[in-house]
């Protein structure tokens, strides 16, 4: 029985990392256990130019100790304003990695998103041209569509349009809740992937809901059936190239949480290895582990993998803080109700 592995150091190909008190709190979180990390630009006001993205990077890195090895890759809020121009020149610089599309009101401080597709065709057609991907959050948010279809809903009124329309653009369908979404990443081909969450391998709709509401498990994507989260485990432990960590890690203080209109997000950083290393022994699956979290992100982004390594043992259920302190409040830590024996060694 296998009690250590050691794998390329992981990337978190989607990760909110907030701002000010929050971001201090939280980036050596993710600092402390992944090397790169894709950056949601959903701040208010949202980055949506390329020195936007530059300033809130310096922020990032003056949040972590001066010697870290951790690298923010940034990227940029797409609205129906956003200059082609201005986004070509940032990526061609390296200022950022990738694009994100979220359709007007879908999530958190998504207001300023998409709400006419047609209107964003030539950022699109551009993004193409120069090889930027383009990460979505991929929810339609028709008020007659039920919130728990609003994922396959997108993929085959949004989605699917978009990409046969633009030939050569290269989506990553982020954080997918569904069988229909695993289905449509399985057949893209070489320009599509997806991101799968620490979460969403371990919860369905009835963790949120069944026995009183538990807000901590409320997130946008919302949870689904347990199909769907089966179908999700074995996408992730498949080892399959068009699958990644994308941990959505999403902090929010426990005030926020609990409000009577409570924010969406499951803050995953602190113990996301240690559940990931627990789901995939589960499924018989502990060599597919490092093409998850180390290998498919950087491929499908051009980049190479990590060349350091961590490596994580097995024994007594390992302790994580229930909570993360901010100048702002507490943050909850998720909870995957069950004993993880599986320790990262720093």
């Amino acid at each position: 029985m296998t009690d250590k592995i050691t794998l390329r150091t992981p990337d978190d190909w989607h990760l909110h990392l907030r701002d000010g008190a929050m971001l201090r709190a939280v980036a050596p979180e993710t600092a402390r256990h992944f090397a790169r990390a894709i950056i949601m630009p959903n701040l208010v006001p949202p980055v949506v130019t390329g020195a936007q993205a530059v300033a809130y990077r310096s922020r990032i890195m003056a949040a972590l100790p001066k010697d870290t090895p951790f690298q923010p890759l940034m990227t940029l809020y797409l609205t129906e304003d956003t200059d082609p121009d201005d986004l070509a020149r940032a990526h061609a610089e390296g200022l950022i990695t990738a694009v994100k599309l979220y359709p007007a009101g879908a999530t958190t401080n998504s207001s300023s998103g998409v709400a006419d597709f047609d209107k964003v065709r030539p950022v699109l057609e551009r993004m193409a041209e120069i090889g930027c991907p383009l990460c979505v959050h991929g929810e339609v948010v028709d008020a007659d569509i039920d919130i728990f279809d609003r994922e396959a809903v997108f993929i085959d009124r949004v989605l699917d349009p978009i990409r046969r329309a633009t030939p050569g653009l290269r989506v990553v369908m982020e954080h997918i809740t569904t069988k229909q979404g695993v289905d449509y990443a399985s057949q893209g081909g070489a320009d599509l992937a997806a991101t799968i969450t620490t979460h969403h391998l371990v919860i369905n709709r009835n963790h949120i809901l069944a026995g009183g509401i538990k807000p901590h498990y409320y997130c946008l994507p919302v949870a689904k059936r347990e199909e769907h989260r089966l179908a999700l485990r074995k996408a992730a432990t498949s080892g399959a190239a068009s699958f990644f960590l994308g941990t959505d890690s999403a902090p929010h203080t426990d005030a926020n949480k609990l409000l009577p209109c409570g924010c969406a997000g499951c803050f995953t950083a602190t113990n996301t290895l240690s559940i990931l290393a627990e789901v995939f022994e589960q499924d018989g699956a502990l060599d597919q582990l490092e093409a998850f979290a180390s290998i498919n992100g950087p491929a499908f982004y051009g980049m190479p993998p990590n060349q350091g390594t961590v490596t994580l043992t097995k024994g007594a259920p390992v302790s994580y803080p229930a909570q993360i302190e901010t100048d702002d409040g507490p943050v909850t830590v998720f909870d995957p109700m069950m004993p993880l024996h599986w320790r990262v060694h720093d």
